[in-house]
């Protein structure tokens, strides 16, 4: 690259000046395009970020609002409170179960037409060998009844569709006679069967329990009762007061001390006070064990102390204690004759309503297997159904 040289005064040196000074404008132009493409860059994001805000994310609000659903919805309207549950099988704990049966309306008079409910509770082992006596009693009948089935947890029912008993099974439990996981079964029966709100009269049954009427007289007998009938007699013995602990005062004393069949019938709000109760259970699982038997004692006693003048005290399903021992007798193919029946149906008067009643037994127990053919030639053409 040249240089000149310009003059200077005397006795300056000279001073070369370098050509590349006079490039500097050239350089800076590139400089100039990058600034102005940056410029250009931001403001095209402004632009978009404004366009998304107002065009782009109005549509995806749009979509997401039209897709969202709520974790839990509110009802809409009463025929989801008031319809049973389809299916009895639930995940509940017992402590939630009790919770949720306890649940009551303050307002008694209902907002619909409530058709009123016997719910037939069957406390079994496993199979209901007497089942097409029950089917061929319940027939046409639908809609005035509950079916609830409390079996060992591992038997699996295999009734079909058509039966009365399908799919009616409920979670269980293991359950010990005499003791108190007897009486949780118990209320666990009752305590699915309040879940429908229908449900007026609670029967707790066995696998061996037959009918001795027909549905139409004892769902007349029952819905007419101003009681519920459950034994609750006081019993001066050893196998009464003889089983009383005295650990149970002062929520129990001995003047308080009741016993009963084991097989019931009450109505709703007995059945509400049975599953409620948090009082009595720990006294009674805890001071009353075999030799005594919870289940004789337990419900007779806490519904005596909390509701005493409502209890018919007596039972409406007939045993026959005649032959002795701890159980009463078993009948079988052999036993199944008119005059057999004429036993159960006649030659008894008791209280009902205050006044006297020759009717006084609507369930017989126990009926063996073997009695199931006899049973369905007699029952049709003695009772009726």
């Amino acid at each position: 690259m040249q240089s000149r040289v310009v003059p200077l005064e005397e006795g300056e040196e000279p001073t070369p000046i370098n050509r590349t000074n006079q490039s500097k404008p050239s350089t800076l132009r590139p400089i100039r395009v990058l600034v102005l493409f940056l410029v250009l860059c931001i403001a095209f994001s402004i632009i978009s970020i404004h366009t998304i805000r107002y065009f782009g994310m109005n549509s995806v609000v749009t979509t997401a609002k039209s897709t969202f659903r709520p974790c839990y919805e509110e009802p809409r309207s009463l025929e989801q409170w008031i319809t049973p549950p389809s299916n009895l099988m639930h995940n509940m704990t017992d402590t939630e179960l009790l919770w949720r049966a306890s649940l009551v309306p303050r307002i008694k008079k209902y907002p619909f037409q409530r058709v009123r409910k016997i719910a037939f509770m069957f406390l079994t082992k496993g199979p209901l060998p007497l089942a097409p006596i029950w089917e061929r009693f319940l027939k046409s009948h639908e809609g005035f009844y509950s079916i609830y089935v409390h079996s060992l947890p591992s038997f699996q029912a295999n009734f079909p569709p058509s039966s009365v008993f399908y799919r009616r099974q409920i979670p269980s439990q293991v359950s010990e006679w005499g003791r108190m996981s007897m009486c949780d079964a118990e209320r666990r029966l009752l305590a699915n069967a309040l879940l429908d709100i229908s449900n007026e009269w609670f029967i707790l049954l066995s696998e061996s329990c037959i009918p001795v009427y027909n549905f139409s007289v004892i769902y007349r007998y029952v819905m007419k009762s101003r009681y519920s009938y459950m034994g609750a007699f006081d019993d001066h013995g050893p196998f009464g007061r003889g089983r009383y602990n005295p650990n149970m005062a002062p929520e129990v004393h001995i003047n308080q001390w009741r016993k009963g069949s084991q097989w019931f019938e009450v109505n709703r709000n007995l059945a509400i006070n049975i599953v409620e109760d948090t009082i009595f259970y720990p006294k009674f699982e805890q001071f009353c064990r075999p030799a005594c038997y919870v289940d004789e004692h337990y419900f007779p006693t806490m519904l005596t102390i909390r509701a005493g003048n409502l209890l018919a005290n007596r039972s409406i399903t007939w045993v026959d204690w005649s032959r002795g021992g701890a159980h009463p007798a078993t009948f079988g193919r052999s036993d199944i004759t008119k005059e057999f029946f004429k036993r159960i149906l006649e030659g008894h008067n008791c209280t009902y309503n205050h006044g006297t009643s020759s009717i006084c037994f609507l369930f017989a127990r126990k009926f063996a297997p073997s009695a199931l053919q006899p049973l369905l030639q007699l029952l049709p053409k003695l009772l009726a159904f």
